[in-house]
């Protein structure tokens, strides 16, 4: 029953939708609270919030001003916001889509920390007017959020009310925090966009784990054909993943179309790559046919990889050309756009898995000859590229944490080896 009342609260007319534009639903407010309430645990400070550490390093008075609080039955707390508010995430997208070339990371960085406007032409303002959008109106709401995502704030379970002094104390220490908000309000924009603009490329990536079962099948019934399924169908998958991700960073259809030309010779030769791996099996090249399956398995995946980086380096090109960025040496230039095209959590389990897949299939032929024909393994061998950049899917949001995590833990040791505080 459980199971009939999930499919009936599936809407699938909203699919098509989907995959035809930027949208997502508008995420609830997502916010986590850690809050001190016992004087005590000022006297443990491993297990203190680590705003709260850094702060307290920073202002070792302010301790007995939070013993205080705590004493008149309040509490002092740290907020951190989890999900980037929707208005928020299609400022960001109006401003990159419209006027930057569809690039996030080459203005949105130093708008929240230095308040750098990116630059907008008049051709800009016009095309924005065209849609009904202010690009002014968009800087500031990206600005007005700024420092919403991580702040220190009073706990008042008993309603006994915040006085003058509660709030000065929250404002000190938010302002000695300041430099830590801007930071994380930065990471947490960055991936949002990033994870919003590719839900429908990760809802396939995730999708591409069906291939097994399907694999084993054609390899049990048609042999040969099997090994063309899992070595090509999730490449083409995949592709489509591709798409739909530069299709939510802004690119038109007509400019994916003309990009993917070049996709149909390398299916030519990935195709008869597939085909050529029995032959070489039966010949006894086994270490041959395990890289050829390899290669097979991601020709396109590695031809995706490539379009999409010269996409965005013409991206980046072209603000050079207006006067928007500042960046003269080409391999600057192809890192920078390296840097964007990798905010697509995907990207980079895509490119772990395809360079893993040759080597892997390699060592899987010549060690255990046995299942060259076992659709089970070849189904995990051609879709390696897929399934880790599934796994990558799942935990970016996890993986971004943590990295912040790090970030944090390395700015205390830094302000305590420095003598700062």
């Amino acid at each position: 029953m459980a199971l009939i009342r999930y499919l009936r609260s599936l809407k699938l007319s909203s699919v098509p939708t989907k995959l035809l534009r930027f949208q997502k639903n508008p995420p609830v407010g997502s916010y986590n609270l850690r809050v001190v309430s016992l004087e005590e645990e000022l006297e443990t400070p491993h297990l203190l919030p680590k705003e709260l550490r850094f702060a307290l390093l920073k202002n070792p008075a302010l301790k007995s001003r939070i013993k205080k609080v705590i004493k008149g039955g309040k509490a002092v707390g740290v907020r951190t916001v989890e999900k980037t508010p929707e208005r928020v995430l299609s400022a960001i997208n109006n401003i990159a889509v419209l006027t930057q070339h569809r690039t996030i990371i080459t203005w949105l960085p130093g708008l929240l920390r230095t308040q750098t406007r990116p630059m907008f032409l008049p051709s800009d303002h016009e095309l924005a007017a065209k849609d009904g959008i202010d690009l002014d109106e968009e800087l500031a709401v990206i600005l007005s959020h700024r420092f919403d995502f991580k702040k220190f704030v009073i706990v008042d379970d008993g309603n006994i009310g915040i006085s003058e002094s509660d709030g000065l104390l929250i404002a000190q220490l938010n302002e000695i925090i300041s430099s830590i908000v801007i930071h994380h309000a930065t990471s947490r924009m960055t991936f949002d966009n990033a994870d919003t603009r590719t839900a429908t490329a990760q809802a396939i990536i995730k999708a591409l784990l069906l291939i097994g079962p399907i694999t084993h099948i054609l390899e049990m019934y048609t042999h040969g054909f099997g090994k063309l399924f899992a070595a090509s169908t999730d490449d083409l998958l995949a592709e489509a993943a591709e798409l739909f991700a530069l299709r939510g960073s802004g690119f038109t259809w007509k400019q994916l179309i003309a990009r993917s030309r070049i996709l149909i010779p390398v299916f030519g030769l990935a195709t008869f790559g597939a085909f050529s791996v029995d032959p070489l099996i039966d010949s006894g090249h086994l270490s041959w046919a395990g890289f050829v399956f390899g290669v097979s398995s991601v020709a396109l995946s590695l031809a995706t990889a490539i379009q999409s980086l010269r996409m965005y380096k013409t991206c980046v090109d072209d603000l050079v050309s207006d006067g928007k960025l500042s960046i003269a040496r080409p391999a600057a230039r192809w890192t920078l756009a390296l840097k964007q095209d990798f905010t697509n959590p995907a990207r980079l389990g895509l490119i772990m898995g395809a360079l893993m897949s040759p080597l892997m299939s390699m060592v899987v032929f010549v060690w255990f000859p046995f299942t060259v024909h076992n659709g089970w393994v070849l189904a995990l061998l051609g879709t390696t590229e897929t399934i880790t950049a599934g796994v990558v899917v799942i935990l970016s949001r996890r993986i971004n944490a943590l990295k912040f995590q790090l970030e944090l833990n390395q700015l205390l040791r830094r302000e305590i080896k420095s003598g700062n505080v």
